[in-house]
């Protein structure tokens, strides 16, 4: 009896390639709104394995049905922190009974704040 895997009849992963991993990025990056079956029917592969390769190889993830990089930037970190620090100072501003801060913010900026 052994221990280790045998070789195994069925399909070999051709379709995990640089190439393919390419086109994928390119083309989320053209049309972030793009389904996973619609990138399968382009490069006439499963949607399962372009599922795989957009989240193992490109590390990007579905967020409000656009296709987006699983970490913030830099830059992005660093304007939440300043949105943050700014919603801070103006709370600090104000008197000393009780207020409770509603904030909005996007990509963009700060959308609404409701004190």
């Amino acid at each position: 009896m052994s221990t280790k895997d045998g070789e195994r009849c069925g399909r070999p992963k051709e379709v995990v390639t640089n190439e393919n991993i390419k086109k994928i990025h390119k083309m989320i990056l053209n049309y972030r709104k793009l389904q996973l079956n619609e990138i399968a029917d382009t490069l006439k592969i499963s949607t399962e394995r372009v599922h795989h390769l957009i989240h193992e190889y490109l590390g990007i993830r579905k967020l409000c049905a656009k296709w987006l990089p699983r970490e913030l930037v830099f830059d992005q970190k660093q304007r939440r922190v300043d949105d943050s620090e700014q919603c801070l100072k103006m709370q600090t501003q104000q008197s000393a009974g009780k207020v409770m801060a509603s904030v909005f913010w996007d990509a963009h900026g700060i959308i609404f704040i409701d004190l």
